[in-house]
């Protein structure tokens, strides 16, 4: 690889890098986290399993102000054995879906579906729920966090 597009490539994720917002990593379950303190996102305390293994968490959200388009993630953390010749326990971290977020201040309902592999059993699971809208800066486009929540949740089968 030549020079130029070796710093070029550098200079791109500095940028994403420092123009990110930051959001605490370290936010204790239940924490919400926001921008703005208009907005927000909750997390419903129980979810469902189907008989697929289809993942459903639910819940609310508020953002205002967005001039791209805005997401509602969803992801489920749990416990999870890492291989039947070593039974040690891991964390595992899944994505159920994503929303179509309409930032116009109003409360919102979200809806997130999908079936993770390895499958989730039913119980309690931790799960962080964030809007996140992508800004363009020229042709990149940035993330900017309006809220984030981690909460715990039971999942019970359908």
């Amino acid at each position: 690889m030549s020079k130029r597009p070796a710093l070029a490539l550098a200079a791109g994720a500095a940028l994403f890098l420092l123009a990110a917002p930051a959001v605490p990593a370290a936010a204790a379950p239940h924490d919400t986290v926001a921008v703005d303190p208009q907005e927000s996102v909750t997390v419903d305390p129980t979810g469902r399993i189907a008989e697929d293994g289809t993942v459903t968490l639910t819940g609310t959200y508020r953002c205002v102000e967005n001039t791209g388009p805005a997401f509602v993630s969803a992801s489920v953390s749990h416990s999870s054995t890492s291989s039947s010749i070593s039974p040690s326990s891991v964390t595992v971290v899944q994505g159920v879906g994503g929303t179509i977020a309409v930032c116009d201040g109003a409360k919102h309902r979200w809806e997130n579906t999908s079936t993770p592999s390895p499958a989730i059993a039913p119980g309690r699971v931790s799960v962080e729920a964030t809007v996140t809208e992508l800004r363009f800066h020229g042709i990149l486009p940035l993330p900017r966090f309006h809220a984030v929540q981690r909460h715990e949740v039971t999942l019970k089968k359908d």
